[in-house]
């Protein structure tokens, strides 16, 4: 069943490692299927190098098993709570990559110190608080923090992004990275300034309402 989104949700996969956003088996994309309302997600624990697309596992939103010979991801109950709250998500993506995470680390958000952030998050990158793995705790803590940003960072944890799908939600997690590397190697040359928030507002409607084809 939903072999197309299986399919899409296994490539997607493969760009986490691609664009070093996760090591060993870290880190989890999931989409929901507007039509059914199932997720499908990836399996608990298995290397990324060892995935195929028939071991995506697909769930209800209750958690239900749906299909699949193996346990969804430990970060279940946190997709699942992210996609009860939030009607317009239909993919959400977890990592643990690395600048962005240390950001993390310190509990702090990233200030709009770049274009590329204004652009694509419209206004800081928020920081929520602590949360346990395995239930819906972290869920919790995204829905709580995220605000309009597609991305938002879980103190002492990693990053969560969502999108209207799975392809917009690993987008983000590519771009939380990519800004926080370049946030922290400029703190490390001197103290950035913030972008006015009236000019913030300009570059993210132009960047969502007129950029691209």
């Amino acid at each position: 069943m939903l072999n197309e989104i299986r399919e899409l949700v296994w490539q997607l996969h493969m760009e986490l490692p691609k664009n070093n956003l996760v090591t060993w088996t870290g880190g989890n994309v999931s989409a929901r299927d507007p039509a059914s309302g199932w997720v499908v997600i990836k399996p608990s624990g298995v290397r990324y190098e060892h995935l195929r697309p028939e071991d995506m596992v697909i769930i209800d939103m209750d958690g239900k098993l749906i299909e699949g010979t193996l346990k969804p991801s430990s970060d279940t109950a946190s997709h699942l709570y992210i996609y009860r709250h939030k009607s317009e998500v239909n993919g959400v993506v977890h990592t643990h990559s690395p600048y962005a995470t240390a950001f993390a680390a310190l509990g702090r958000p990233i200030p709009v110190y770049l274009t590329a952030i204004a652009d694509e998050f419209g206004g800081p990158i928020p920081c929520g608080g602590f949360a346990l793995i395995g239930g819906d705790q972290i869920g919790k803590e995204v829905i709580n923090h995220i605000g309009r940003s597609p991305a938002v960072l879980l103190k002492n944890h990693g990053v969560f992004t969502i999108g209207s799908d799975a392809m917009a939600a690993v987008k983000a997690a590519v771009m939380v990275e990519d800004v926080a590397r370049t946030v922290w190697l400029a703190l490390q040359l001197g103290m950035p300034e913030e972008i006015p928030q009236a000019e913030v507002e300009k570059l993210h409607q132009r960047y969502t309402q007129v950029y691209g084809q």
